[in-house]
């Protein structure tokens, strides 16, 4: 049997059971969600809220004793509308997102000038293997 045949059937073994898995998960899941009571829900999940203070940086000391500041290290501040709740929720910081870009740029122009690199050099030793075995060849005659 060769290579390519043995991945497909590899790969269909794999992929085919795990998709089902995801599929009955996600059903199984929906109907789990609507027994979850709306109590543990946060008053902005459930109804309309305004932004008291703007997304901002948490301290070392919030991202360590705050849950809402563990997932992004950003909060703002909220006012719920109908229960006139004023609660703490995730944010994602534009400084934030605009950082993580350029960074993600700059490992990406690094990596892009190393293996134009190794390319060169891979592409060197090649043509000096090409010109001795050339050479060998024009000296046995």
């Amino acid at each position: 049997m060769s290579d390519s045949r043995m991945f497909s059937i590899i790969t269909l073994l794999l992929v085919v059971p795990a998709s089902l898995s995801v599929h009955g998960a996600a059903i199984s899941g929906e109907e789990y969600s609507t027994e979850i009571s709306t109590t543990s829900l946060h008053c902005w999940q459930e109804e309309e809220f305004s932004i008291l203070t703007e997304c901002a940086w948490c301290n070392p000391f919030q991202m360590k004793s705050w849950a809402p500041c563990d997932r992004t290290g950003f909060i703002e501040k909220i006012n719920c509308a109908k229960s006139n709740k004023v609660e703490y929720k995730s944010c994602r910081s534009s400084r934030m997102e605009e950082s993580l870009f350029w960074r993600f740029e700059g490992i990406m122009m690094c990596l892009t000038v190393v293996l134009v690199l190794v390319v060169i050099a891979r592409q060197r030793t090649l043509d000096y293997l090409a010109s001795e075995k050339v050479r060998r060849q024009i000296l046995s005659i």
